[in-house]
C-alpha cells in the first residue's frame, strides 16, 4: 500500500472545518465550564467524537459539532458536580491554588489591558454560569459561535421559537447581571 502525503480532498476539508472551529468552541466551553482544562478536554472529545462523523455532508458538520460539544459540556458539569460533592466529603476544596506558575502575568501584553480584558472575560463567564443550561447553550451559540437560528436549533435539539426564546431570556438576565460590572 503506497504511503499518500496529502490527505484527500474531504479529509483536507474536513480539517479546514475542525481548524475553523477550534478556537471559538475553546472559548465557548471555557466559558460554560470555567476552567481551562475542562474546555479544552470538552474540545478535544468533541473533535474526536465528529471525527466519526466526517463522511457526512460538511453542511451538516457545523450543527453536529456544536452538538457534540453541548453534550461535552454538560458531561463535564455533571462530572464537576460530583467530583466537588466527593471533595466536599473529604474535606478538601476543589479551589486550592494549583501551580503557582500559572499565576504568573504574560510580560508581551500591557498588564492594564490585560487586566481589563480578564476582568470582563470572568465577569461574562460568572454570569453566563448563573444562566439556566438551555439559556446558556442559546446564548453562547448564537451570539459567540454566529450560528444562525436554524443551525442553533439544531445543535440544541429544539425548535426555532425555542431558541428564540432562550436566547431572549439569556439576553435579558445577562444585562440583569453585567449592569452593575462596570
Amino acid at each position: 500500500m503506497p504511503f499518500d502525503a496529502a490527505p484527500s480532498a474531504p479529509a483536507a476539508e474536513f480539517d479546514a472545518f475542525l481548524a475553523s472551529v477550534e478556537r471559538r468552541a475553546f472559548r465557548m466551553a471555557e466559558l460554560a465550564l470555567g476552567h481551562r482544562e475542562d474546555a479544552l478536554d470538552a474540545v478535544q472529545d468533541a473533535m474526536a467524537k465528529l471525527v466519526g462523523y466526517r463522511d457526512r455532508p460538511a453542511a451538516e458538520w457545523t450543527p453536529l459539532f456544536w452538538s457534540i460539544l453541548r453534550s461535552q459540556v454538560t458531561d463535564r458539569h455533571r462530572r464537576n458536580t460530583v467530583r466537588r460533592k466527593v471533595m466536599a466529603v473529604l474535606g478538601r476544596r476543589e479551589d486550592e491554588p494549583g501551580d503557582p506558575l500559572d499565576m504568573l502575568p504574560d510580560p508581551s501584553e500591557d498588564p492594564a489591558r490585560r487586566h481589563a480584558d480578564a476582568a470582563a472575560w470572568a465577569a461574562l463567564g460568572k454570569a453566563l454560569r448563573q444562566l439556566p443550561r438551555r439559556q446558556r447553550e442559546a446564548y453562547l451559540l448564537r451570539e459567540l459561535q454566529g450560528l444562525d437560528v436554524a443551525e442553533t436549533a439544531a445543535a440544541m435539539g429544539c425548535s426555532d421559537g425555542s431558541v428564540k426564546t432562550h436566547l431572549s431570556r439569556a439576553m435579558a438576565a445577562l444585562r440583569t447581571h453585567l449592569e452593575d460590572w462596570r
